[in-house]
């Protein structure tokens, strides 16, 4: 897809220069003078929150005045925030664009069940690259991107593993994507290198807690680290601890108050992660990058966005980006548009990392390194962004004309008819396609050359056809705790 780029907006190859490698024994570099490219190959811990099914109003800094995120705020206080940044409008479409850099589609990507949200395999991950370029790396949470073994993180670039299955916890689908049985957030069962652990505590505490032992133990080394911290909170059932649910007592209903609850649980474990930085002395050293999956599902507040999770709308996948490296970026918004496939080739030139020629060619993303040294600098002002909601029903061809949208400057056409200028109507009110179809036409015929492209990589349309009975999951939880197999449970 990248030559999509190259007809529509031109690009850039990216670009790695020789400087001294920043570890975490090291103390910073001095700054050298503004014109100069300051922050690539200076290879920075790197630590990446990203959230489930919290919204881009879901943040005290973005508006909403009940809920409670002081942490959160305070981090978009100290670093850059992205305040065009987009996602995708769903789960794993999301995961599998950061940890490749391509539209998600180009993974075979299109739902997030069915065996329809596995990563290819032919998808390089930014662990992978990282890896090679002397980077320890950890996940810690959720993973839904294939939860056969090949299609695993520990066989995508990840060292350490530590991960619930499917796309939540206690979650269950036919074929692959499921978890292990019996799982609640409370001390749920958790696959730890290939094996299970019975966890005690609320499952954000866990993650969270594995997570900052691990960076501990990873800090007292040689290697920078990359630590990918996936909650699957807030994402339903709104289960968190009792004291989270009071803090919104008369704040709105039950189900607001869990949610808030559980956002502000995360918020409490990204406090704690800032504070283990600064204990282990490495917090200068540190890039920590937060941002949501997808468009919200509740609270109520979504900032005069049009659209939720789900939603080719704006509100579909506009999200959080905030990015806190102290000495290094300085408080500021920037409005370019930007978006979870621009993670990738940004680590990759943070680290020095050389990439593959094969995989630099078929990145979507463009590194944000520019931005967060000047977020005023001249940026791939020409780029598109496509957005399919895909979902279509198992069995049936793919859905060319369904819920989808392109991003172009400052307009938003959805549903190849629908043409909104966010800059002038943010809420997506007013249909101008009347009035501007020239640029209906330019979207169109950019939308059908896209759809040409990624319609062969769609690759697990079929797999549901030759999907397991059980879910991988549950049939090694049984082999290892000695639980029979389902097959033989049925029969008796």
């Amino acid at each position: 897809m990248k030559n999509r780029f190259i007809m529509l907006c031109g690009m850039t190859a990216l670009v790695v220069m020789p400087m001294a490698a920043l570890h975490a024994a090291d103390t910073p570099p001095e700054k050298p003078h503004s014109e100069q490219r300051t922050l690539t190959g200076l290879k920075p811990n790197i630590i990446v929150i990203l959230t489930d099914d919290q919204g881009y109003g879901d943040l005290g800094r973005n508006g909403n005045k009940v809920i409670k995120t002081p942490n959160l705020d305070k981090m978009y206080d100290e670093g850059v925030h992205f305040e065009d940044f987009h996602v995708s409008p769903t789960c794993s479409p999301t995961r599998s664009s950061i940890m490749s850099g391509k539209h998600e589609f180009m993974n075979g990507v299109t739902h997030t069940i069915y065996e329809r949200d596995r990563m290819s395999l032919k998808s390089t991950t930014i662990a992978q690259v990282l890896k090679s370029a002397g980077y320890s790396t950890g996940i810690f949470g959720k993973w839904h991107l294939g939860d056969e073994d090949e299609y695993q993180p520990d066989k995508r670039g990840f060292d350490e593993v530590f991960i619930h299955g499917g796309g939540g916890i206690g979650q269950t689908y036919p074929g692959t994507c499921g978890d292990a049985p019996g799982n609640t957030y409370f001390s749920p069962a958790i696959k730890h290198n290939g094996k299970f652990e019975k966890t005690k505590g609320y499952c954000t505490d866990v993650f969270f807690g594995q997570a900052m032992k691990w960076i501990e133990t990873s800090s007292q080394g040689k290697q920078p680290f990359f630590t990918y911290i996936p909650t699957n909170a807030p994402h339903g059932p709104l289960q968190c601890p009792e004291e989270y649910i009071k803090m919104y007592a008369g704040k709105g209903d039950d189900q607001t108050a869990r949610f808030y609850g559980m956002i502000t649980n995360i918020d409490d474990n990204v406090g704690k992660l800032m504070t283990k930085l600064k204990e282990l002395g490495i917090d200068n050293h540190t890039l920590v990058v937060f941002l949501n999956d997808n468009g919200g599902t509740g609270g109520g507040f979504n900032a005069g966005i049009r659209g939720k999770k789900g939603s080719a709308f704006n509100g579909g996948t506009r999200a959080m980006s905030l990015w806190r490296w102290p000495g290094m970026l300085k408080h500021a918004a920037c409005d370019k548009l930007t978006a979870h496939l621009d993670f990738f080739p940004t680590f990759a030139e943070l680290a020095g990392a050389k990439m593959p020629g094969d995989v630099a060619k078929k990145l979507d993303g463009f590194s944000l390194v520019p931005l967060l040294e000047n977020p005023q600098a001249v940026w791939h002002d020409d780029r598109m962004l496509f957005t399919h909601v895909g979902r279509w029903n198992t069995g049936t061809a793919p859905q060319k004309n369904g819920a989808c949208s392109v991003r172009w400057k400052q307009y938003l056409q959805c549903g190849r008819a629908s043409l909104y200028d966010l800059k002038a109507d943010p809420g997506e009110k007013i249909d101008i396609a009347n009035q501007h179809k020239e640029v209906v036409e330019k979207l169109n015929k950019a939308y059908d050359a896209w759809w040409a492209e990624v319609l062969p990589c769609m690759e697990n349309e079929q797999a549901y056809k030759t999907a397991p009975k059980e879910n991988p999951f549950k049939v090694q939880y049984r082999k290892q705790f000695g639980e029979p197999a389902l097959n033989k449970t049925l029969k008796k």
